[in-house]
């Protein structure tokens, strides 16, 4: 007898994040964003995944991908005091917290450096998203005394992380 192991809610979650990914690319993100958002918040999302931590920096762990490349879902670990750098996206992105809390700032184009604008923070099942667009800048900060994981959905292949999804601003 075989048995055929399931992981739901992360199955499901993954399974809705393929369907939202089919909308409409104005459509897109917001649709990622609630698929990840529905079950975010459920502790028991990543029970069967390891997600080791880093001291250095924050890790990606894969959780899913289209299989034709047209986007990938990551979990972040991120360590008290760990942050991204100050970024937009180079493809359409969204994202919700699923344990701890993260800081969100964002920020608008200065003449040298972003400027910050405002900041939010974010609890399990808070979610964001957005489309590629070189003013929406932003970083995310776990400036908790805990642990933090963000589930992630980029519109590109996992293999294409390191190129196409950040554009790195100075801070």
């Amino acid at each position: 007898m075989t048995y055929i192991r399931t992981r739901p809610p992360l199955d499901t979650m993954l399974a809705g994040i393929a369907a939202a990914a089919r909308q409409p690319l104005s459509e897109r993100p917001g649709a990622v964003a609630a698929a990840i958002a529905a079950f975010a918040a459920d502790p028991t999302l990543l029970a069967d995944v390891d997600c080791p931590c880093c001291p250095d920096r924050y890790v990606r762990h894969l959780l899913g991908a289209d299989p034709e490349g047209g986007y990938a879902v990551v979990a972040l670990v991120w360590r008290p005091g760990q942050m991204s750098p100050v970024h937009a996206h180079r493809t359409w992105c969204a994202f919700a917290v699923h344990q701890g809390a993260l800081t969100e700032t964002y920020y608008e184009p200065g003449d040298e450096h972003p400027l910050p604008t405002g900041t939010k923070l974010l609890r399990p099942g808070d979610a964001n998203h957005g489309p590629a667009d070189p003013r929406l800048i932003h970083r995310i900060a776990n400036l908790s005394c805990r642990t933090a994981i963000s589930i992630h959905c980029y519109g590109v292949g996992y293999d294409r992380f390191g190129s196409d999804v950040n554009e790195i601003h100075a801070a």
